[in-house]
């Protein structure tokens, strides 16, 4: 193509550019009111409040305006445009023109007198955000038969250091999440008692000192997994089963128990799907169970899904292949090596085996932001083997072991 582009979409001899140029980006707007003038681009920021926009009250043929979910909030405060006395898609300014779709784009033209204004892109863009996964891991606490508090960071390659001297009160049963996106959050468990500390991990894998005890039911025997990109939840437990849940914020808070959904158990496996959606499955109730449960990118549990593969408690799970999960291990009755993989859309698959020493109360966590691993565990000793995931979800064969051998721990990513 020759000659020149002009900045507007809809030339005023009625040909259509072939794009969009010299829009001007205006700062983040974060009131109630905006006087929108043609040719700007507009960050809208409903966080607090919705946002009414008045358009220009005269509009010459090819003038834009885009507009853009700066918070992706406009699901909560919607944005409210007026037309100013001008026709906005054919209708006079009497009408209501709302926009209420978390991380929209609006990008609107002025068309003729008649049209008026006209949308040319009005489309959310979540499903366009970008992924890393985090690089590095850690396995934490656990039991030798005497509880420790001891960790194992991993490499962005799946390997497995040495201990790192305990950091925080020595407890069996715990689990553990990323949250914030780099960092990760180590929670509940037995210190001898039923315990709801918590212990912060940085984006360098350092773990902190026990933060107060959290409003959430104390409990072992949870399971936690990361949802919406940048937080967390701790789910289920024992000590009397349960199916209550505790979110994490994405500055590592945990909130107050939201009410079970779901049937009451423990000893079961939490991982990510689909980039910012997760899912709890299998674990006890007295009785070993298969069945899942979905969470929602907002950390909404949702009720049991029926099962797929065999029952069994005592299972680990983590994240592959950047929007994928993989459940595996565990005790169907006696230790197993049982795998199943987690779809995009959180459908479970049937079961496979026979790779991996057989074991149960394992850990597992993300690495290399689309790998995972499984490791340590309870073969009938105590063991510290691994076993990497690929990203097509393809388990590995035993690396030996490096670390305490131990069971009942959990890891997370980070970094």
């Amino acid at each position: 193509m020759s000659g020149t582009i002009g900045d507007n979409v809809y030339r005023a001899s009625g040909v259509i550019a072939p794009a969009a140029g010299g829009i001007s980006w205006q700062s983040v707007t974060t009131g109630s009111t905006l006087t929108a003038v043609a040719g700007n681009g507009y960050p809208i920021d409903t966080t607090s409040n919705a946002c009414t926009i008045t358009l220009p009250a005269s509009a010459s043929v090819g003038d834009q305006m885009i507009f853009t979910d700066y918070a992706g909030t406009w699901g909560t405060y919607s944005i409210f445009l007026d037309p100013n006395g001008l026709n906005y898609q054919g209708k006079d300014d009497t009408y209501t023109v709302e926009y209420s779709t978390d991380d929209q784009v609006l990008h609107i033209v002025y068309i003729d007198t008649t049209e008026g204004w006209m949308p040319i892109l009005d489309q959310t863009v979540t499903d366009d955000l970008p992924y890393k996964g985090n690089q590095e891991g850690i396995f934490g606490f656990g039991t030798t038969g005497t509880t420790t508090a001891v960790s194992n960071l991993v490499s962005n390659a799946g390997v497995v250091a040495t201990d790192t001297a305990a950091v925080g009160t020595a407890r069996s049963g715990s689990a553990a999440t990323q949250y914030g996106g780099d960092k990760g959050i180590f929670g509940f468990g037995d210190d001898g008692g039923n315990s709801s500390s918590t212990n912060l991990v940085s984006n360098a894998g350092v773990v902190a000192s026990d933060q107060a005890a959290t409003t959430g039911t104390a409990r072992y025997a949870v399971s936690a997994c990361s949802y919406g990109l940048d937080k967390g939840i701790f789910g289920f437990g024992a000590g009397g089963y349960t199916g209550v849940t505790n979110l994490i914020s994405n500055a590592g808070v945990v909130v107050a128990d939201t009410a079970a959904v779901g049937t009451a158990r423990g000893y079961l496996g939490a991982c990510e799907y689909g980039t910012d959606t997760a899912i709890f499955g299998f674990g006890t109730t007295g009785s070993n169970v298969g069945m899942t449960n979905l969470v929602t990118n907002v950390g909404v549990v949702g009720a049991d899904v029926a099962a797929v593969g065999t029952a069994r408690r005592a299972v680990a799970a983590c994240s592959y292949g950047y929007d994928k999960g993989i459940f595996g291990f565990g005790n169907d009755g006696s230790v197993c090596d049982i795998t199943n993989l987690v779809s995009n859309a959180g459908v479970v698959a049937s079961d496979v085996t026979g790779v991996g020493t057989a074991r149960g109360n394992l850990a597992a966590t993300q690495y290399h932001g689309d790998n995972g691993i499984f490791g340590f565990g309870n073969t009938g000793s105590q063991s510290n083997v691994s076993n990497l995931v690929s990203n097509a979800g393809v388990v590995a064969s035993d690396t030996a072991g490096v670390g305490t051998a131990r069971q009942l721990l959990s890891a997370c990513s980070f970094n």
